[in-house]
């Protein structure tokens, strides 16, 4: 059976910026097809200004998918899933969907919707990404324009729930993988060591906490968590659960928020004699480092296929993917993802 597509949930208010964020992984995306479905309304030219900015070849029209129709989590049957069963249906697949999702969204409906049988076969919730508008949560507004938002909810007439913002705020939080802190520039030192401590607090074990401006974040840090989150819906709780009855919802790190901040690094090791021990080795190499991601194939004394190691945080995810080729040198090679300054003598010594 084909892997699954990846696909990638971007959620957060209006005017947090996902848009950007959004614009910035298209920008970078180094030849990755990237399918996107867009449930933003309200934001200017979305779709032409993001491919205007694009500047790359993989970048083509047909590859955006506006869904007008109201709040994405009360329409999933309507809209959601025959958009994705269009781009499922495409002669060339795309290698990585991202799903931008309206501020007024319930997340977890939509997760949920990624178990219907016409998408579980095909694609897999790479991720939750949550954006989050550091200065407008600080103040306790959730929001830089609520008056924005209120006008947002009352033009979609498919809107069936009237969550209050900070209900909603509390779902995303619930349900992320991933808390993009953007517009960090302007929060003053204490404010953001504050807002940071608190989003911990109120997520779940292992989520990632990543501060930034612009949205300027490496893509590898976004995309390939390998989460497969619509497999772990129980750990994230709704506050409110009014989508539950519908028929159609059939480790924490602390990041700077600039390219300059990240950096990263291979380490090549010979065969391993364990997967298990190997695995959590790579755990305590990650907790004693200030490592984000790890990634990379391992070569098993005594297997004849290759093991996939992928790390987000001190989680450590394995499975055997395929046989070496006959030619190919059974050799194990990990690329660590971190914040500049990681000690690459002793994570490198570590890992051997």
């Amino acid at each position: 059976m084909p892997a699954k597509i990846p696909a990638t949930v971007v959620t957060g208010f209006l005017g947090a910026g996902k848009t950007t964020l959004i614009r910035h992984i298209l920008q970078n995306a180094n030849g990755k097809r990237i399918a996107l479905i867009i449930n933003e309304f309200g934001d200017l030219g979305v779709d032409g200004e993001i491919l205007k900015g694009c500047g790359d070849e993989t970048c083509n029209e047909s590859d955006v998918m506006e869904l007008s129709n109201g709040c994405i989590c009360c329409t999933v049957a309507d809209d959601f899933v025959p958009t994705m069963e269009k781009i499922l249906a495409r002669e060339n697949a795309p290698d990585h969907i991202v799903i931008e999702t309206s501020g007024l969204a319930l997340p977890q409906p939509l997760i949920r919707a990624f178990n219907w049988p016409e998408i579980r076969t095909r694609v897999t919730v790479d991720g939750v990404v949550t954006v989050v508008d550091g200065k407008a949560v600080t103040e306790g507004r959730f929001a830089s324009n609520v008056a924005a938002i209120n006008a947002q909810r009352a033009m979609d007439e498919n809107l069936d729930h009237e969550t209050p913002l900070s209900e909603l705020f509390e779902d995303q939080i619930a349900c992320a993988d991933m808390i993009v802190v953007n517009k960090s520039d302007l929060l003053e030192a204490d404010e953001s060591k504050s807002l940071v401590s608190k989003l911990k607090s109120e997520s779940r074990d292992g989520v990632q906490v990543v501060k930034t401006t612009m949205g300027a974040l490496p893509v590898d840090v976004l995309l390939g968590q390998g989460i497969g989150a619509e497999d772990d819906l129980n750990a994230r709780h709704e506050v409110h659960h009014h989508h539950d009855s519908h028929s159609d919802d059939h480790h924490h790190h602390e990041l700077e928020h600039s390219h300059d901040d990240f950096e990263s690094f291979i380490v090549e090791r010979p065969e391993i004699s364990d997967a298990t021990a190997f695995a959590e080795q790579v755990a305590n190499v990650i907790r004693a480092n200030d490592i984000l991601r790890l990634k990379g194939f391992a070569a098993v004394a005594g297997k004849p296929i290759r093991l996939t190691l992928q790390a987000v945080g001190p989680r450590v995810d394995t499975y055997f993917d395929r046989p070496f080729a006959t030619d190919e040198a059974r050799v194990t090679r990990l690329v660590v993802i971190g914040k500049s300054g990681l000690n690459r003598r002793a994570i490198t010594e570590a890992l051997k």
